[in-house]
């Protein structure tokens, strides 16, 4: 079983943001897989299958920066789902549009990510990478906390597509095919 982990921050306030795109992806798989998520402890999770795998999906609903305390209570309750994790999360460093795959890695300055890394002590974490560009002035923290611009609707809704596609692929046939198929 894989757990499929999408970075975000709870509530109506931060939905439409460039910080949940990770929840964004969750939503759309939990949508095309029927996978009904329910609020557990401190995230909002659900099992199903994609790609003929059994699945979990999760949005920790702890905000961003502790995003591992949500990550960490759902595998201390399945240990079985130790060693299966799967992230996708927004990253600045990435044009718009763009989806990148890496089996491992730092943070890169990511909150989330810090959170989830210092929580389970590995930075061997798999993860699709949702690119959301950077600002050209200003403060990012302001600028991934702000909705996308309507002009960045058609460009998202690819983005999250591709990144559909992506996840479908790491778990039909593996990590290392799928970052060659997407990593281009």
């Amino acid at each position: 079983m894989l757990l499929i982990v999408g970075l975000g921050n709870p509530g109506t306030e931060y939905a439409r943001t460039r910080h949940n795109a990770g929840f964004m992806l969750i939503d759309r798989l939990s949508e095309a897989y029927s996978i009904r998520m329910s609020r557990h402890g401190k995230g909002a999770w659900g099992a199903g299958r994609i790609a003929g795998a059994e699945v979990t999906l999760l949005k920790p609903l702890t905000y961003m920066n502790l995003s591992g305390q949500a990550v960490s209570e759902l595998l201390g309750e399945y240990p079985e789902l130790s060693g299966s994790l799967l992230l996708v999360y927004d990253d600045c460093d990435l044009p718009l549009g763009k989806v990148r795959i890496r089996k491992s890695g730092g943070s890169g300055g990511h909150r989330g990510l810090s959170s989830i890394i210092n929580t389970l002590g590995t930075k061997d974490i798999p993860r699709v990478r949702l690119g959301i560009g950077r600002p050209e002035d200003g403060d990012v923290v302001e600028y991934v906390l702000s909705q996308f611009a309507p002009d960045d609707l058609p460009q998202l809704e690819e983005m999250l597509g591709r990144a559909r596609e992506a996840v479908e692929s790491i778990i039909a046939n593996g990590i290392e095919q799928a970052m060659n198929s997407f990593n281009s």
